[in-house]
């Protein structure tokens, strides 16, 4: 896997913009060579000797990292210290350098000691990118093509991989840290990095055009709802409404598309969970980041080589029960375990929360329907939508808006049932105004004028919340933040 690689011969395309002209018949136009043509040339021959200074950079790292793994003491790698690692391979380098007849200037000969560092010890050309604190996501299509996700948006980098070789090898480097594997019998694999970052691969057959990887990097700093209120996500009045309904064991959904914060916000609503509660925390692959002390943390585990030994998030959501919790949180519901996620609320373990995929507090409703159905157990419509109605309370809706930014769009209560259909009521809500030149979006939270379901279990518990949070309008002034 890790020997030496062909040099592969890169084309280099000069793409040159032509803008059309508009004659008048009366006009009479000469040629005459063109300033914008000559300066598209100059500008694709330094992008073609640019791109031949990089593969020339990237043959002459492969080569010395084949020198480096076949002369380093790989066992002893993890107990030498950072200054003693890059002076031995600084010394393996120049040396291999020297054999190879290469001439590097100092800037070329530091960023490819950083490289090897980075090849031996990480993630290769990955390992910037994780180290870039401005990238929430980084998206690999194939060995040439990195894209990462920075403020919402996503943009093409200069990152690439030898080929598809380096990029497997990579992929296996990170798996077979955490005890999975990824090969043509199994072509996918979800992981979790050292740091706790999320990491998502699949390689061919299934993967066409080279092998795909995603990384949803994993937030160092924990943003709490003040953070999460001044970046714009919400507002006052909705984090202390918020706060009555974690604070009183109202059970809650958090609902919302891939990327629009779910996560961030069950941590966020975290915060308000006592410190002498027990929390037992079930994930697929664990990023929960919880704020209190006594938390439990379970992730679920996928089958062996021989397919077995799997253990699903239903089997741990069964045996936390045995757990004493207080409450439960599931990072995410996508299958069968919502069944026990809604016995577990309806049976003593008030206050629990999960994640679901869905566009609206509806459709959330909906698709826990549809997973119950899809479990295999034969139960009406009605008895379906009774336990649903029964064992939530309240739905947050979260979304990411096309400009990027990530918003709660809702907070919407289930207030029980109408015949065969379940009741809700929206209490606040974010209303869009408008889009300026640059492409933001404005708007603002307002309630709904609807007064809470439950306002008197609120006061019950000691939360008395005036009337005016749920009507007054006044207060609402347009959103300008940003997350």
């Amino acid at each position: 896997m890790f020997g030496r690689f062909k040099a592969q011969e890169t084309k280099k395309h000069a793409e040159i913009e032509v803008a059309p002209l508009s004659l008048r018949p009366d006009v009479v136009v000469k040629a005459r060579p063109s300033i914008s043509k000559s300066k598209s040339s100059d500008e694709a021959e330094a992008h073609a000797k640019e791109q031949k200074r990089s593969d020339r950079l990237m043959n002459i790292r492969m080569d010395l990292h084949k020198r480096l793994l076949e002369t380093l003491n790989l066992s002893a790698i993890d107990k030498a210290s950072e200054a003693d690692l890059r002076r031995e391979i600084g010394s393996i380098a120049r040396e291999g350098i020297h054999e190879m007849g290469v001439v590097l200037n100092g800037m070329e000969q530091k960023q490819l000691l950083e490289d090897l560092i980075d090849e031996v010890t990480g993630l290769g050309p990955l390992e910037p990118l994780l180290r870039d604190e401005t990238v929430n996501d980084i998206l690999v299509n194939g060995p040439f093509q990195v894209f990462v996700e920075r403020s919402g948006k996503l943009e093409l980098t200069t990152i690439k991989f030898k080929d598809e070789r380096h990029l497997l090898r990579i992929i296996d480097k990170i798996v077979s840290a955490v005890g999975r594997r990824i090969d043509e019998s199994h072509p996918y694999v979800d992981a979790r990095l050292a740091d706790g970052s999320r990491f998502n691969a699949m390689v061919p057959p299934c993967a066409v055009d080279g092998a795909l990887v995603s990384i949803r990097k994993f937030s160092k700093d924990k943003l709490s709802i003040e953070e999460l209120i001044n970046f714009g996500a919400f507002n006052e009045a909705m984090a202390t409404y918020l706060q009555a309904a974690v604070s009183t064991r109202l059970n809650i959904v958090v609902s919302g598309g891939t990327g629009s914060g779910k996560t961030t916000t069950l941590n966020a609503l975290s915060g308000f969970i006592g410190a002498d509660e027990r929390i037992v925390t079930i994930e697929d692959t664990a990023e929960l980041q919880l704020q209190q002390v006594h938390v439990g943390r379970m992730e679920s585990r996928p089958p062996n080589v021989e397919g077995k030994g799997a253990v699903t998030q239903r089997d741990l959501l069964r045996n936390a029960l045995r757990m004493r919790p207080d409450r439960i949180i599931v990072g995410e519901t996508r299958g069968d375990e919502v069944i026990d996620m809604l016995q577990a609320m309806n049976t003593g373990h008030d206050g629990s929360m999960t994640t679901i995929h869905a566009n609206s507090a509806r459709d959330s409703v909906s698709r826990m329907e549809n997973m119950m159905s899809m479990s295999g157990i034969d139960m009406p419509l009605k008895a379906m939508r009774a336990q649903v109605a029964s064992a939530v309370n309240l739905i947050v809706q979260v979304s990411r808006l096309p400009d990027g930014s990530r918003r709660m769009m809702s907070i919407t209560e289930i207030t029980g049932m109408e015949g065969e259909v379940i009741s809700m009521q929206e209490i606040f809500k974010f209303e869009r105004t408008g889009i300026d030149d640059d492409g933001k979006i404005h708007g603002y939270f307002a309630p709904s004028g609807l007064r809470s379901f439950y306002s008197e279990r609120f006061r019950q518990w000691g939360y008395e919340l005036p009337a005016s949070l749920f009507s007054d309008t006044t207060v609402y002034t347009e959103n300008e933040g940003t997350s």
